[in-house]
Parts: structure tokens; sequence; C-alpha cells
């Protein structure tokens, strides 16, 4: 059975009305010139963007303008591996509590007549303690703040060095500081437009904001002050203007790719999957001789969750929560319904791609110890007809129908509560949901992120625990890593809790992600990387 929440008339409306006003405002755009076309990067935003303030980088419709607007301490490469940004240099005490970071002295911000004569300034290690103190700022209510919970204080030596003080050694600290929550913003500027600094960015960054209209374009130009070069000395960025626009519909996206007038596409959707792509996942021929595809691992877990904070006896019940994990062909659900793309979740929940992934033996397809499971249970209870409800919203149905089938093949009855996403993540957070559909996608490279959930301290909804799951030997091992500098004795901790996840089955893990990125075959140098961050400063577009 399939039961449905919530109306969705009023949304397909509005994203038909949303389209045609798009699709409009494109037609006019292909009228201008094309001559400085290859100098342009086009991409579309179906999420629409809340903030262009780092301090609201909570998702990656936000995330991606921003990573162009601004910089931190330090960035990520592609291999999530930590690099100087405006830190040029950096030392840890032996304590590992104390950071100090070099500066470089030729980082401008982007130019504002808020600056006075010169319209630009130099940045300043006083310019991140004012950042720091905005981003903890409760009249700001920046959703990052937690970034800085474990710090005890900062502080600028002069202005070209910066100190940071933890409360307790953190080793993923400095990936921490790679996120854009952590960039550096002008008081000058950000004091004077106090919220609407959002809609009126300045930065550091390869681009400066140009304008933007809500829902409909955003456009970015060169920052001819960057500081960054390639490895030939020559300065970035490469292009001279990116361009956002806002269709809602995914199909209208597709299309707008396809007639060329998008560069990017980063999505795969049902409705133009297997036109793009054969069951095996490479481009098909249609598409082969015009498009790029790039891919590889997504620090992103698909999984269904069981919230051990219920009454429901099946819930609790280990045994089918095992017999569940046993009892459908991730293999073949990753075959028929995402063509191939990403990694059936056969292992623990640490995802392909972050350091700590171990292949541990998680859960393969077996129906037959899969029914034993579940008879068994219904010998210790007395239950003959146990069944399971998991809330889900329409994006996932097809993989929730398919799980769904596949049990009842064996004995387990499943019903699935369609919602829409809002009501899901309200549901699951308050524990109105004995199983639910979800993800967790990365916010920094170390698989704490992922292991933090089931920690007991972190229950929700003051924490990211959603299932309520508490083990004292897991505490232990969670705590014991927090405080271990040591990268192989930590790492050895994060493998030990994983394989105790997976034990104990709180969860269901159904697959590791994969990014897709399409792009057009005239675009050059744009990478992938594992948390899906948009890197524009080394792209390019041939004639």
């Amino acid at each position: 059975m399939v039961k449905y929440r919530g109306s969705t008339l009023k949304g397909i409306a509005a994203c038909i009305s949303a389209s045609c006003i798009l699709l409009l405002f494109l037609s006019c755009d292909s009228s201008e010139s094309k001559e400085r076309d290859h100098l342009v990067f086009r991409y579309n935003e179906h999420s629409n963007i809340t903030s262009l303030d780092p301090a609201f980088a909570r998702n990656p419709p936000n995330i991606w303008p921003i990573n162009q607007i601004f910089n931190g301490l330090v960035q990520l490469d592609d291999s999530l591996l930590i690099k100087p940004e405006i830190a040029k240099k950096w030392t840890v005490s032996e304590d590992a509590l104390t950071y100090t970071f070099e500066l470089r002295k030729d980082v401008y911000f982007h130019k504002s007549p808020l600056f006075g004569k010169d319209s630009t300034r130099t940045v300043k290690a006083s310019d991140f303690v004012y950042s720091f103190n905005r981003l903890k700022d409760e009249n700001v209510a920046s959703p990052g703040s937690w970034v800085l919970s474990n710090v005890a204080g900062y502080e600028a030596l002069n202005d070209s060095v910066l100190q940071i003080r933890l409360k307790q050694p953190f080793p993923a600290f400095l990936g921490l500081m790679s996120m854009r929550y952590c960039a550096v913003v002008p008081k000058e500027v950000a004091d004077h437009y106090g919220s609407d600094f959002r809609s009126h960015p300045i930065g550091t960054g390869p681009f400066k904001f140009k304008r933007w209209d809500e829902n409909i374009k955003l456009v970015l130009r060169k920052n001819e002050l960057y500081f960054e070069k390639d490895r030939n000395g020559k300065q970035l960025p490469y292009l001279e203007a990116v361009a956002v626009t806002f269709l809602p519909d995914k199909q209208s996206e597709f299309l707008q790719f396809v007639q060329g007038n998008l560069d990017f596409l980063n999505s795969l959707d049902n409705s133009y999957k297997d036109e793009i792509l054969t069951s095996s996942g490479s481009l098909s021929d249609k598409y082969s001789g015009e498009v790029n595809l790039i891919s590889g691992p997504y620090l992103n877990t698909e999984y269904l969750g069981f919230f051990l904070g219920s009454e429901n006896s099946e819930v609790n019940s280990e045994l089918l929560r095992k017999a569940v994990n046993y009892g459908f062909d991730r293999d073949k659900m990753m075959k028929f319904l995402r063509n191939g793309i990403g990694f059936p979740a056969v292992n623990g929940f640490i995802p392909k791609g972050m350091p700590g992934f171990d292949n541990i033996e998680g859960y393969t397809y077996q129906p037959q110890k899969a029914k034993e499971l579940i008879e068994e249970y219904k010998k210790l209870s007395g239950n003959p007809k146990p069944a399971i409800s998991i809330g889900t919203n329409s994006n996932y149905l097809d993989f929730c129908e398919y799980i769904q089938r596949e049990l009842q093949k064996i004995g387990l009855e499943v019903k699935i509560d369609v919602m829409p996403p809002s009501t899901l993540r309200q549901l699951k957070s308050t524990g109105k949901l004995d199983a639910f559909r979800a993800s967790w996608i990365a916010d920094y490279p170390d698989a704490e992120n992922y292991l933090s959930l089931y920690y007991s301290g972190n229950f929700t909804p003051n924490g990211p625990n959603y299932t309520h799951f508490s083990n004292s030997l897991y505490d232990n091992w969670y705590k014991t890593a927090m405080q271990e500098v040591d990268l192989e004795k930590r790492l050895n901790l994060y493998r030990k809790m994983d394989s105790l996840i997976i034990d104990k089955a709180p969860i269901v893990p159904l697959y590791y992600d994969e990014i897709t990125r399409f792009t057009r075959k005239n675009v050059k140098g744009l990478g992938i990387n594992p948390i899906n961050l948009l890197v524009l400063k080394h792209v390019s577009k041939e004639e």
C-alpha cells in the first residue's frame, strides 16, 4: 500500500508558470551576440538560491555561487586534501589546540564604494575575527554557527597572523575551516547592509556579484583583482562571467542543456535518465558526440532509518531489521532504478570516497536468510503478520516500492507513506516515523561526519541521531576518536564504529551516491570532487 500526504497541484502550477516566464527570458537572451559566449559559463539551479551570504551556505544551491564569490583560510582540492587559500601556511601546537595561520598580503575585497576612495582594501586577520563573530551572532542566526562550537577563542596577532584556540583537539578542524560558512566578509559592507548582505555580497573570490533577479537570473563577473594563478602563472579565473538561471522543472533544464543554452547539468532525473544514459550508466550514442560525462564518488549515503524510540515491536527487533537488510538485491536496484549510477551499499555507512571507508562486511542479498530471521521473529514475538511503515518523499518512491515488493516475497508486509520533503524532515526529526528514507551528505571530509549520527549525545531534535541508536561501547569509541590526533588510530576507531552499526542494524544502507556531471564538449577544466562543490576558477570554454 502507498499512502500520499499533502497536495502538489499548487506546486505543479507554480512550476509551469515559472517555466514559461524563464523560457521567454531565455529566448530573449538567445538574440544577443554569440561572440563572447565562450567566456560565459551557464548553469541552471532548479532549487533556487535563498542567500549569497556565506553565513547561510547551508546547501548546494547557496554554496555553489557563494564559492565563486568568497574565500576562506583553506580550501579542499578534488581529492579532499587541505590546501592554502587566504592562509598561505599554518602551524599546529603539540597539544593540537592552537592553530596559527599566516595570511597572504595580496588578497583584495571586490570593489565597493563603502571602502572609500580606493573602493577596495586588502584582507587582514581582523577581518576573520569579525567574520567568525558574525557567524556566531544570534541576531544573524546563521545555521553554520555550530562550526565554531569547539573553538575557545581567536585573535589577530597582527594584520597577517590569525590564531585560533580549540576547547579540545579535533582532527577534522581544518576541514571545518574549508566550509564556506567560514569565508571572510568585510565589516564595512556586512554592517552597512545587515540582512540585505544576502543580495549585496562583497567577497574576495574569483567572481564578483553583478546582478540577481531572484528566481530568474544571477550574474557574476570576473574579479580582475583575484590573487590565485594557474600552474603557468596565468591569473585566474579564465571566464569573464557566470550566468545562473532558475528553471524549476528538470525536464525543461535538460532541454535547455541539449539545445546548448546551458553548459552544465548536474542531475540525473527519471524524466530523462533513459534518454541520455544506457542501462549500464554510459552516455547514449545520441549524445556521445556533443556531451561529456564526468562521474565519481559522492560523499552521500542513501539509507532507510529505524526510529528505535518507537513502541513498534517490529522496528525494535534486531532480527527484523537485519531481515530487511538481507531481503532485497541492491545491485539489481541500482541497475534498473539508477542506470548503474552509484554503488550498492554492501559495506558500512561511511561512503566510498571518504577517508575511513573500508570494505567491511555488510549486507548482501540473501533472501533465504531473511526469511529465516522473519520466522524466528514470529516465534519469539507471537506476531504472525509483521509489518513496517516507511516514510519517504516522491523522489524516492520507486526505491521504496522496489523494497516493498521484495520484502513482501519473504513474508514482511511494508506500507509506504509518501509526503512532501518538509513534512518528512519534520516527522523524522520528532520521532513520528517508525522507519524513513534518508540521506546524509558530508559537511566536511572526515568520517566523524557520518558516525556522529549514532552517538547517543546527538539525539534529535538537538542533534543528527534520527534513529536514537544508543550503545555504550560505540559512545566510548566515538569520544576516544574525537580526542585522537593520530590519523591511523582514529581511522581504526572509525572502522570499528562502522562495523558495530552494521551489526546492530539501526539502518538499511541503500547505496553510496555518485556524482554525474554532464558538460558540453567545449567546456574544459571542470573537475569533480566527492562533496560535489562547484569550482569554476579553472574552467574555460573553447570557441
